[in-house]
């Protein structure tokens, strides 16, 4: 039999190991649960993409609000991604899917874009807006009531890669290019607002935001240029129209992109 000393013993040594295993329980449970939130949630909100027309040379899509058209790394989803996802789905393609992109929209603005499904049709098209044969339009509606309801815009623009941002500047400015829109009021809206049907003659960047803007018209929900209104998903510009010459039968063709719902909440009546 052990004596009374061998049990005390006997008994701190249970004890101590029982402890030990908790805290390697303990342990081993706040590695796991580090380990968990290290990890990146899947993403599960893939963009459905609105198709408005395809075939074998084309794709004109819907881009929404906040998708960025290309150009994201890191893996990030663009427009171009979720284009090129939906034809290898559809088509079953394996392997890489080529889809060139012929027109771009920034981030916050809606509306068609167009892409190529072939270098030939890439070229063809590039070539169409090139020669600015291609006739964009877009609608927007902008802070106050715009007077006159009809004009051009002529400004030379150039670019503040700090800010991310254009400014209109002088013609011999650095970077300076010319950009040219016309525009008519189609109707005045609420909360001192006019809705606008914009004629794109050049395509500059940040063109239509810059030049309302400084015209003190700036984009309802367009942050960056001046834009106090708020907007529900991006800002409201939306490339409403694309007319081109199909890259190879040569017909015309007319790609029309339906608004958004908040437009039709405010009030735009079509």
């Amino acid at each position: 039999m052990p004596n009374s000393t061998t049990r005390r013993r006997s008994l701190a040594l249970g004890r101590i190991k029982a402890r030990l295993r908790v805290s390697t329980f303990a342990a081993i449970e706040r590695i796991c649960i580090k380990d968990l939130k290290r990890r990146p949630e899947p993403n599960m909100s893939q963009p459905v993409l609105e198709v408005i027309y395809e075939d074998n040379h084309l794709l004109a899509v819907v881009k929404p609000a906040g998708l960025a058209t290309m150009g994201l790394g890191d893996g990030r989803q663009t427009l171009l991604t979720v284009a090129k996802d939906y034809i290898k789905q559809r088509y079953q393609k394996p392997g890489n899917v080529y889809l060139g992109v012929v027109s771009r929209l920034d981030a916050p603005v809606t509306g068609v874009v167009l892409l190529a499904r072939t270098s030939k049709s890439a070229r063809r098209l590039t070539e169409q807006f090139r020669k600015r044969t291609v006739d964009k339009t877009y609608w927007a509606i902008v802070e106050g009531i715009v007077d006159p309801a009809q004009a051009e815009c002529s400004d030379w623009i150039g670019p503040d890669k700090r800010h991310r941002r254009m400014w209109i500047v002088g013609p011999t400015a650095p970077g300076a290019k010319q950009a040219q829109l016309e525009y008519r009021r189609v109707d005045t809206l609420k909360k001192h607002t006019s809705f606008l049907e914009i004629k794109l003659h050049t395509g500059r960047k940040h063109q239509i935001r810059l030049q309302l803007a400084d015209r003190e018209h700036p984009v309802l929900g367009d942050r960056k240029y001046g834009s106090h209104r708020p907007w529900p998903a991006g800002i409201a510009l939306h490339a409403r129209r694309l007319e081109i010459a199909h890259p190879v039968r040569g017909t015309p063709l007319v790609l029309e992109a339906p608004l958004p719902k908040a437009w039709l909440d405010f009030g735009v009546r079509l």
